[in-house]
C-alpha cells in the first residue's frame, strides 16, 4: 500500500457496521506510520476491533486543525506516511481535514483517498428521494438567521438538500426548512448501517409530527420542490416574510419569489410585497 513518496491516506471508516470497512482501508491503516484521528479514543477502539495495534495517534479536530499543519508537514518531511480518519464515514464530509489536505498538496505531499462509507451518499441511496442533483450542507449553522439564509440560497437551485442535524434541534430545523423552502418531501435517516437503522418519511408542512424522542446520528434529506400547481397566497406571504429578512428592495424580492413559484407574475408578487411592507410600517 506504500507509494514511493510520503503519502497522506484519507481513509473512510464505517458509519456503524464494522463489516463495511474495505480490505484496502484495513491494509492502509495497518501500514501507515501515523494516524491523524478526530477522536483518538474512538479511533483506538476501531483499531482494536480491526486487530491493529502499536499505532501512534495524533488528534486532528475542528479546534486544532490549523495548529497541526506544521506537525503534519514535518512528519512528511521525514519521508513517512500517515492516514487520516474521522469519527465515522468519509473524512472532510463536514469533518476536519480540508486544511490538511490542501496544505499537503501545496507542500508536494501525495494525497490518496481510500473511499468507503459516507452518510450523505448512504442516505440518498436508501431514502427514495431524487438523488441528483443534490447539495450537501454538512451541519447547519446554529443561528436561525444564518440557517434560513442557507436554506434560501440552496433552495433556489431546485436540488435535493442533504444535511446533518442534532436530535435536540431537529424539529425546529425542519420548521425553519418548511418556512423557507415550502412544503417538500423529506426523509430523516437515522442510525445508518446500525442495528436500529430507520428511514422516516413525511412532508415539511407536517414538521410538528416529528417525534422529539428520536435518537442516534441523523442525516436529513429534503427533496426538490414539488410542482403542485399555482402557489397559494398563504405560501406567497410566507415566502415574502422570509425574503424581507434579507433587506432587499421590493422589486428584487418580487422577482426572486416569482422565479420560484408557478402561477404568479413578478408584478403580482410585487403588489403583495408592497402591501406587506405598508402593513408593517403602519403597525
Amino acid at each position: 500500500m506504500h507509494s514511493t513518496s510520503p503519502t497522506l491516506w484519507v481513509v473512510a471508516t464505517p458509519l456503524g457496521n464494522l463489516g463495511d470497512i474495505s480490505q484496502r482501508a484495513k491494509d492502509v491503516l495497518a501500514s501507515a506510520d501515523l494516524i491523524f484521528a478526530e477522536d483518538t479514543r474512538r479511533t483506538g477502539k476501531l483499531f482494536q476491533s480491526l486487530g491493529i495495534s502499536g499505532k501512534r495517534f495524533v488528534s486532528l479536530h475542528e479546534h486544532n486543525e490549523e495548529k497541526r499543519l506544521d506537525l503534519v508537514l514535518a512528519h512528511f518531511d521525514e519521508g513517512k506516511d500517515a492516514a487520516m480518519v474521522s469519527d465515522a464515514g468519509t473524512p472532510l464530509m463536514s469533518d476536519p481535514g480540508y486544511r490538511v489536505v490542501r496544505a499537503c498538496r501545496e507542500h508536494g505531499v501525495l494525497v490518496v483517498p481510500v473511499p468507503g462509507p459516507s452518510a450523505p451518499v448512504t442516505a440518498l441511496s436508501g431514502c427514495g428521494l431524487p438523488p441528483y442533483p443534490f447539495s450537501f450542507l454538512g451541519f447547519l449553522p446554529r443561528k436561525e438567521g444564518q440557517m434560513r439564509k442557507l436554506f434560501d440560497v440552496y433552495g433556489q437551485t431546485g436540488a435535493t438538500i442533504v444535511f446533518f442535524e442534532r436530535k435536540s434541534r431537529l424539529r425546529e430545523t425542519m420548521h425553519q426548512a418548511y418556512e423557507v423552502l415550502g412544503n417538500r418531501e423529506f426523509a430523516i435517516c437515522r442510525e445508518l448501517t446500525k442495528d436500529y437503522e430507520e428511514f422516516i418519511y413525511g412532508n415539511l408542512a407536517e414538521w410538528e409530527d416529528i417525534s422529539e424522542e428520536l435518537r442516534g446520528e441523523i442525516t436529513v434529506v429534503v427533496g426538490p420542490p414539488v410542482n403542485n400547481g399555482p402557489a397559494t397566497e398563504e405560501c406567497i406571504l410566507r415566502m415574502i416574510d422570509t425574503e424581507m429578512m434579507s433587506g432587499e428592495k421590493t422589486k428584487v424580492i418580487a422577482r426572486r419569489i416569482a422565479e420560484k413559484v408557478e402561477g404568479w407574475t413578478a408584478k403580482a408578487v410585487y403588489e403583495k410585497v408592497s402591501e406587506r411592507k405598508k402593513g408593517l410600517s403602519e403597525s
